[in-house]
């Protein structure tokens, strides 16, 4: 009872909240990795990616939850899905999933856990600084082009460098026509 009480305090709300947006990001990050498929594969980083906007909404930062979906969802998860689309498809047997391998895997992804756990646990947290209020689109516009110019510089690079390899991957499977 004490349990069910608590779980609809605000706090418990926000954290029902967190727990649901890491299980989307977990389970569309195993989809992506795990699918045999590759269009699966693709949206299964589509649905890791809209957990991870999850994520960014989670910390109170709505306009980089936004571009996460338009830049990565709408636009990268998007070009591979035409990349795939427009190449030839291949008709060839998949080899069986190697059991070494993937416990491998598993074990390598446990240890990186453990260690970012462990990583996490002993650094000295600071508080944020404290937040403008006025977030119109002028002060993002400046921002973006003052204080952020470097990372939106390396946005518009990883978008450009996802659409020249979905077009490289369209053009390669089509053969020299």
């Amino acid at each position: 009872m004490n349990f069910l009480s608590g779980l609809f305090t605000p706090q418990g709300v926000a954290s029902a909240a967190f727990v649901l947006v890491m299980a989307i990001t977990i389970l569309g990050a195993l989809i992506a990795v795990a699918a045999r498929n590759i269009f699966h594969n693709v949206l299964g980083l589509a649905l890791s990616l809209m957990g991870v906007a999850g994520l960014f909404l989670y910390l109170n930062s709505p306009f980089v939850a936004l571009m996460e979906i338009l830049i990565y969802v709408g636009a990268i998860c998007i070009a591979i899905c035409f990349a795939i689309m427009l190449s030839e498809p291949l008709y060839l047997p998949k080899p069986p999933r190697n059991r070494l391998k993937m416990l491998g895997a598993v074990a390598g992804a446990g240890l990186t856990f453990v260690f970012l756990c462990l990583l996490i646990r002993k650094t000295q947290w600071t508080p944020a600084v404290e937040r403008s209020t006025d977030w119109s689109i002028t002060t993002l516009g400046h921002y973006l082009l003052t204080n952020y110019a470097l990372i939106f510089e390396v946005i518009s690079l990883l978008l450009l460098v996802a659409m020249l390899g979905s077009i490289v991957i369209a053009r390669g499977g089509r053969g020299s026509s």
